[in-house]
């Protein structure tokens, strides 16, 4: 049976589980305070390192970045489009620092020594070495592209948010009538299952509203079938966008030419493309890629700390980890899902010192709204318990996170009001990890 719950509850549910609470287990002073290093200032890394900091007492966290603040995917599709400024989606780590005494490093993590307990960073001023307790690598992801010639600065995926974005909404804006954005959803697990039919909905809602008459969005989705709101966005393709979007399923990406902004895909090949936004599949990202990988390119962890089998006080969250879970309700990468993460790691890591087993009693969550045109947007949430997980036939194959769908969307619920909640629910993400 459908599940009935509405927006309002939705909403609130969603900010409720940005607000998670928990009893902090303070470290009290020592002659050294615990050092926990954080790798990726993105919603799992900035969440991580504030929830240390405010739980933990007297412990030590730097928080390392490439970048002097991150760009949030979240509501980045609304940038592509024109609808909002890169800076509203643009996250400063100065309360990190400020409020919570968290030490920022700009630099990119390369190399880790599991077994001195150090990690290198590359900055300007050179590399530097940082020693730790506890390290937590949260780098989002990396990509494999496709066989052929892919350079992302003439064929952007925007699936970083940052100058891809801006290249994309240039590329999009350029766009004539009859031209054709073409765009492809890479082959599961990616970070933010609904993103892709989200941009193909907001861009083919931008090409109506410009006039651009005749002009098509294909989207090559590698996957059998949309993957995430299958009921809102097939609503979407079929009848609010309907003419204007072209869905292929079973797409894989064979080769990809960006001079000439040309694809083949086992179901369709696309040539000359006006605009080819193509999306990789996707890996952990490059640093927690030097960890045991699993066969889709993700590094396992126990969901209990999101530690890694070979060195428990390595932990792995957001998009690079691989969580059990129940045959076919795999755990989502998204931020609303690092940012939940990120506090079972923080309370694990602070139990870890104040001499404690890890809780047994948790559960994450993931919510997300996604805007369909520029008035209105679907939303979806999803809880996951702790405890037994299980195969294609309902046997217990052992412990993990078993998903729980709270609800979502049904095609007469897309409409202004969620619209205009999805920045209220975003806003409280923004403030729960940076703030």
């Amino acid at each position: 049976m459908k599940n009935t719950l509405n927006r309002r509850q939705f909403l609130k549910l969603a900010s409720a589980m940005t607000a998670l609470a928990a009893v902090p287990r303070v470290v009290g002073a020592a002659t050294t305070a615990p050092r926990v290093v954080v790798v990726g200032g993105g919603f799992g890394g900035a969440t991580l390192a504030k929830y240390v900091r405010m739980w933990g007492g007297n412990v030590q966290v730097t928080l390392v970045d490439a970048n002097p603040n991150h760009v949030s995917c979240i509501l980045s599709n609304l940038v592509v489009t024109g609808a909002l400024p890169m800076s509203r989606i643009t996250l400063a780590f100065d309360s990190l620092k400020a409020n919570h005494g968290v030490t920022v490093m700009q630099g990119r993590a390369v190399a880790i020594d599991a077994a001195g307990n150090t990690l290198t960073v590359s900055t300007s001023s050179g590399n530097k070495v940082l020693p730790y307790d506890h390290l937590v690598l949260s780098p989002g992801i990396d990509f494999v592209p496709a066989a052929g010639n892919w350079s992302p600065n003439l064929t952007p995926h925007a699936w970083q948010a940052g100058p891809q974005t801006t290249l994309l909404k240039n590329q999009l804006a350029a766009m004539s009538s009859n031209d054709t954005f073409v765009m492809t959803v890479p082959k599961a697990p990616y970070r933010c299952p609904p993103g892709p039919y989200e941009r193909a909905c907001v861009v083919a809602d931008y090409l109506k509203r410009k006039g651009r008459t005749g002009a098509k969005v294909i989207v090559l989705d590698a996957n059998a079938s949309i993957t995430a709101e299958p009921e809102a966005f097939g609503h979407a393709f079929n009848v609010t966008h309907a003419g204007v979007i072209q869905y292929v399923p079973n797409a894989t990406v064979l080769s990809v030419d960006s001079s000439t902004r040309s694809i083949v895909t086992s179901a369709k090949t696309v040539n000359n493309a006006k605009v080819l936004n193509y999306i990789p599949n996707q890996r952990a990202g490059a640093i927690a890629a030097t960890l045991p990988l699993n066969s889709t390119g993700f590094v396992a962890v126990d969901p209990l700390t999101y530690g890694i089998a070979s060195y428990p006080n390595i932990h792995v969250i957001g998009d690079s980890c691989a969580v059990p879970s129940s045959d076919g309700k795999a755990v989502p990468k998204s931020g609303h899902m690092a940012n939940s993460e990120a506090k079972i790691c923080a309370d694990a890591i602070i139990r870890s010192f104040t001499g404690e087993a890890p809780d047994e009693d948790i559960a994450t969550s993931s919510a997300c709204f996604s805007p369909i045109t520029n008035k209105t947007s679907s939303w979806l949430s999803t809880n996951f318990i702790y405890g037994d997980i299980f195969d294609a036939s309902g046997n217990v194959k052992g412990k993990g996170m078993h998903r729980v769908d709270v609800g979502e969307a049904a095609a007469d619920m897309v409409d202004g009001d969620s619209y205009q909640d999805m920045f209220i629910w975003a806003d409280s993400m923004f403030a729960d990890s940076y703030i």
